[in-house]
């Protein structure tokens, strides 16, 4: 196989040549230290890379395969986002604020993945304590997209979505406490699921930003995702969240055809945020419900209810989140002017406000997901707008890059405080060359069904082989 062929070959691709001996573990892990040494001056997705641990692994993995050893991802290179810990490596966080004390053990999800055979070969670089959805900070650097290197990949898993999208890795980490592995994926031109709260574990923490943060994977095809969840879901002990598991594999729900389903469609904004939804978007949610019409299922357009209360309760979760984020750093005082002005917003929230808001979540899920009593799924656009020019909010106050953002991304943070399952897919491509996305929304623990509509669309409408053509 071709090398950039097999650089954007997917995870799941990947591990199947590795098994039947077309590929050597070594061959993929050298091809992709080269295309990262090659490429990633011009990107900045990865903050570190472990060349010389991802080879020996790599060895030891080909050692395993030719004594008859089987692993789902055996001898398969992956990436880790840098809010993940990565045994004896700092967790950077997007800024120096963390000291010099490495991670003593991996993340519950990167032993997991170890544990199926993987090889982690970098982490990948995020926003300062992953706050934005654009990956830029005054410690390393700005991350830029393969598809337009002037504008941001997204964040906050902004390094794993250029990283993925080009041909860097076949599949990185993430995690999405508003969005942040939607709106790169969208962004990027990828697939990526924010899981059902739990599904993947957040261990050593119990939950991350109140319960609106969870860990993920952005990838380039559904059947990525749903190989990394088939190894990779499930809680550990210290999880605060642990649902049940689903019915049937997900790698076997993105392999079959979801039968007829109801559902809605909704460009609505939620109240309390402006912003005007881009035409190149609008048609790519369009062109999505009628190919979804034409495969037969009953689309009909609903707005959720989201109220004046939905936007105000992840206001709330969000910056008391970012303010006991910013004081868990050894050296909070090295934290960018504008984080710490998000920390102070963030002490604003008093606990007992939060409490009583978190003891109203189940009200205010009810109330968003009675789009959902009638219907399946729901669909929106991913994101509003493209994705900001590279040095678009350089000098701005916390307040004004938050209304500014906000407007960018509106569509995604509700469905972190109610915990569900969502997933950005491609949808094309706008006039400017850039990708769209569309979000799907699927009811509570009904990540396989998000699977199974995603891999129909994908069989109708492949996106896998589209590369930047830098990249290429």
């Amino acid at each position: 196989m071709d090398g950039t062929d097999l650089a954007f070959a997917g995870i799941a691709g990947q591990a199947e040549l590795i098994a039947t001996g077309e590929v050597s573990s070594r061959e993929l892990v050298e091809l992709y230290l080269e295309r990262i040494e090659r490429f990633d001056g011009q990107l900045n997705a990865f903050r570190v890379v472990f060349a010389e641990r991802a080879l020996l692994e790599a060895d030891q993995a080909d050692a395993r395969r030719g004594a008859g050893g089987g692993r789902p991802l055996l001898g398969v290179p992956i990436a880790v986002k840098d809010d993940i810990d990565v045994a004896g490596e700092v967790t950077a966080l997007g800024s120096n604020a963390h000291g010099d004390v490495a991670a003593s053990a991996d993340a519950e999800i990167v032993r997991r993945l170890r544990e199926a055979g993987a090889i982690v070969i970098g982490k990948t670089n995020v926003p300062e304590l992953c706050i934005w959805p654009f990956t830029e900070t005054p410690t390393f650097g700005a991350t830029r997209n393969p598809w337009d290197l002037q504008r941001a990949p997204g964040g906050s898993s902004g390094g794993s979505g250029a990283a993925v999208a080009a041909g860097l890795i076949g599949a990185a980490l993430g995690s999405d406490g508003a969005g942040s592995i939607r709106i790169p994926s969208a962004w990027c031109g990828l697939f990526g699921l924010k899981p059902q709260r739990g599904r993947v574990s957040m261990a050593p923490k119990a939950e991350a930003w109140f319960g609106m943060s969870v860990n993920g994977v952005l990838s380039r095809s559904v059947i990525d995702t749903a190989l990394f969840h088939d190894v990779g879901s499930g809680s550990a002990p210290v999880d605060r969240d642990r649902p049940e598991p689903p019915s049937v594999s997900f790698l076997s729900a993105a392999r079959t055809p979801p039968g007829k389903l109801r559902i809605a469609f909704s460009t609505k904004i939620p109240p309390l945020v402006i912003a005007r939804l881009d035409g190149d978007a609008r048609r790519a949610l369009d062109e999505t419900v009628e190919l979804l019409r034409s495969l037969g299922h009953d689309v009909k357009e609903q707005d959720p209810d989201y109220g004046f209360d939905t936007m105000p309760a992840v206001l709330m979760r969000y910056l008391r989140g970012i303010h006991e984020e910013a004081n868990a750093r050894p050296y909070p005082e090295r934290l960018s002017r504008r984080t710490r002005s998000m920390s102070a917003l963030g002490a604003l929230v008093p606990p007992t406000l939060l409490e009583r808001s978190r003891a109203a979540e189940h009200t205010l899920a009810d109330k968003l997901n009675r789009v959902l009593v009638d219907h399946d799924v729901l669909i929106t656009p991913t994101t509003a707008q493209p994705p900001p020019r590279i040095g678009q909010y350089d000098g701005r106050g916390a307040l004004w890059t938050l209304n500014a953002v906000t407007a960018l991304v509106p569509y995604n943070a509700p469905w972190n405080l109610t915990g569900q399952p969502a997933a950005s897919v491609p949808a094309g491509f706008g006039a400017d060359g850039l990708p769209r996305g569309v979000q799907i929304v699927g009811r509570p623990g009904a990540e396989t069904t998000l699977l199974s509509l995603a891999g129909q669309l994908e069989a109708e409408r492949p996106w896998a082989q589209h590369r930047p053509d830098a990249f290429a």
